[in-house]
This record gives structure tokens, C-alpha cells and sequence, in this order.
């Protein structure tokens, strides 16, 4: 299991100046990083990163952002994420939204969930200005990929991957709009930013406005890519409205509602065991059943804690996370079942 750093705060924390950090930084006993681990069994390499908080704003009512600083940090594109391994253990998948063009600098923001799993409201209350937190290497699942023209739709903090694509649009030449909903303007963070676009922004706030219109999705020409991050209706709508649904490419908050399960047996090569999964509950939960100490943190498929080779069998993946190749031997046992009968891991 991945060891989450102790967070840390520098004395006087809520006055420390930039330039304090960055000397900080520059004594820290964090830098130069340490070799890599030994990967796990079956998994690609993913240096661990370290930074340090060097900002954090309220850019909108429950919404924290946290600028994320180390030298060197690993170059990203649009539409990317990273992972961060908060205080307590858990990992959550943020992201990211600034500039990819700052590469020491990763800007990240986090919605407080009042009935969510603790991971928001643990960012909301202890990563303060002047921590150092560890996280994992950028991933994109999520590319922005070459089109004359674009459609984006963000859905309250749905919009942090959709602004670096924004900004890279604008610099390709491209024509786009942006939809952006939410419940209220307050609620609605990076408004001031987007006021520069004028009006290829259209902001529709719930109580104001009801719904996003969704006209320029279902009026958009041949070749027109639509990009949308929100919560599973918003999709849905968007989806559903595109003239050509192939076209469009979603960024979830949570992974998709998989159809009617089946059971199915789950072999631990290396503890030379089976275990059987039912209709009704996750691999995760069967292989812990035999093995207590299996790593996991998100449960949603999203934060690869999880992530086990696969020897043999064919699996079907619900996750939000590995890449294609990853797929072809490896799944995350927390949401992905399996094809077949049978699955033989490397635990």
C-alpha cells in the first residue's frame, strides 16, 4: 500500500509568503525525490510526486483551489488528473485545471461533497497553505483531440477539465462554446476567468435560468467534437441531443452504472485459493474476504488503488481509469467484473 505523507503546515501558515515557500521548498529533504519503489507485481511504473501548497483560494461557495507546487513536475495535456493521496490514506482523482504551460505548478479544485465518502470534506479542512502532499503522476483519459470546431458542457465543478481545453482551443484557432451549469452563480467557481470569452460562454444558473440550453449540441455541424463533465442527467441530455453521438466524449464523477450482474470466481494465483464473487458485491469485497490487508481507497473505480494483474480470463471493465493497454492485463477489482467464468489474478 502506498504511504500518504504526514501533512504538515508551516508555522503561520495563513501569512506565509510565496517566497517562503519556495525557499522552503528548495531546503526541503523532499527534493531531490526519492528512487522509485518496486512497482507492484503487474503494474507500470508511477513515480511518486511531491509538492507543496503554495495557494489556496475559494473561488466559489464550497469550492477549494489549491495551486500544487514541485520543480519539474510531470508536463500534462488537457482534460488530464491526478491523484492525491490525502492525510489519512485516501486517494482522490482531481483534475487538473490550470495551466499546462506552468511546469512547476499543478492547479487542482475540490467541491465539498456534504455526503460524500470524507475525501472532500478532508481536502476542505486540512490541506492548508504550506503542506506538502504526495501525489501520483498526471493520467488522461480524457484527451482533447484535433476538431475545427468544439461544444463543451460542464456541469457545476464539472468545468475544471474543461479549462486548459478552453485555453487550447483558443490557441488552435478553433471555433467553440461553452454550456456551463450549475445550482447558483455563487456555487459556480472560475466565472470571472471565463468572462473573457464573452459570449462563447453561456452560464446557466439553475435557479436563474433552469437547465442548460442544449441547442448548440443538438444544432452542431459534422465534425464538431462535444466535451462534457457533470453528473450522469447532464450527460445523459447531452448525449442524447448530439446529432452524432459517436462525437461525443464524457468525463464522469462517478462511473457508469454497469448493467445486471454475474457471479463469477476469482482465482489468487500466488495464495493458491479461489474465491466467488456474487451477483451482488464486488470482486474487492470477495478477494478481501481471503485476503483482508488488499489495498483499496476510492471504491469508484478512479483511484487505481485496486489495480491487479490479470493472468488469465477476460474481464469487463467499468472503470475510469486505466488506459487500453493497462486494460489488456490488469483491472481494478473495486468496479470491473468478469466476461468470463473465471479470473485468475496475480495475488
Amino acid at each position: 500500500m502506498r504511504r500518504a505523507l504526514t501533512v504538515t503546515a508551516v508555522a503561520g501558515a495563513a501569512w506565509v509568503t510565496k517566497r517562503a515557500l519556495r525557499r522552503r521548498i528548495a531546503r526541503s529533504p523532499l527534493w531531490p525525490l526519492p528512487a522509485l519503489e518496486t512497482p507492484v507485481s503487474g503494474h507500470s511504473p508511477r513515480r511518486p510526486l511531491r509538492a507543496l501548497i503554495t495557494s489556496r483560494t475559494e473561488p466559489a461557495e464550497g469550492v477549494l483551489r489549491l495551486a500544487l507546487h514541485a520543480p519539474g513536475l510531470p508536463a500534462w495535456t488537457p482534460g488530464a488528473h491526478v491523484d492525491v493521496i490525502l492525510p489519512s490514506g485516501l486517494v482522490r482523482q482531481y483534475s487538473l485545471c490550470g495551466d499546462p504551460a506552468d511546469a512547476d505548478t499543478y492547479t487542482v479544485a475540490v467541491r465539498l461533497v456534504e455526503d460524500g465518502r470524507g475525501g472532500s470534506r478532508e481536502a476542505h479542512e486540512q490541506l492548508v497553505e504550506g503542506a506538502e502532499l504526495e501525489l501520483r503522476p498526471p493520467r488522461n483519459r480524457f484527451e482533447l483531440l484535433p476538431a475545427p470546431s468544439y461544444v463543451f458542457v460542464a456541469g457545476g465543478i464539472g468545468i475544471t477539465p474543461l479549462l486548459p481545453m478552453l485555453r487550447a482551443a483558443t490557441a488552435a484557432g478553433a471555433d467553440w462554446t461553452l454550456l456551463y451549469g450549475g445550482r447558483s452563480r455563487a456555487s459556480m467557481p472560475f466565472l470571472p476567468e471565463l468572462a473573457v470569452h464573452g459570449e462563447r460562454v453561456r452560464v446557466f444558473p439553475e435557479d436563474e435560468t433552469g437547465l442548460p440550453d442544449l441547442a448548440p449540441v443538438a444544432s452542431a455541424r459534422p465534425g464538431t467534437l462535444v466535451y462534457c463533465c457533470g453528473p450522469d442527467p447532464l450527460m445523459r441530455a447531452v448525449t442524447a441531443a448530439a446529432p452524432d453521438p459517436s462525437a461525443v466524449r464524457l468525463e464522469r464523477f462517478a462511473p457508469a452504472a454497469p448493467g445486471p450482474a454475474a457471479p463469477f470466481t476469482v482465482e489468487l494465483h500466488r495464495s493458491g485459493t479461489a474465491v466467488e464473487v456474487a451477483a451482488d458485491e464486488s470482486a474487492l469485497t470477495a478477494v478481501r474476504r481471503v485476503l483482508p490487508n488488499t489495498p483499496y481507497s476510492c471504491e469508484q473505480g478512479f483511484c487505481g488503488t485496486c489495480q491487479h494483474r490479470v493472468l488469465s480470463g477476460e474481464v469487463e471493465h467499468h472503470d475510469e481509469l486505466l488506459t487500453d493497454q493497462e486494460r489488456e492485463d490488469s483491472m481494478l477489482l473495486c468496479v470491473s467484473r468478469a466476461k468470463s467464468a473465471r479470473l485468475v489474478l496475480d495475488l
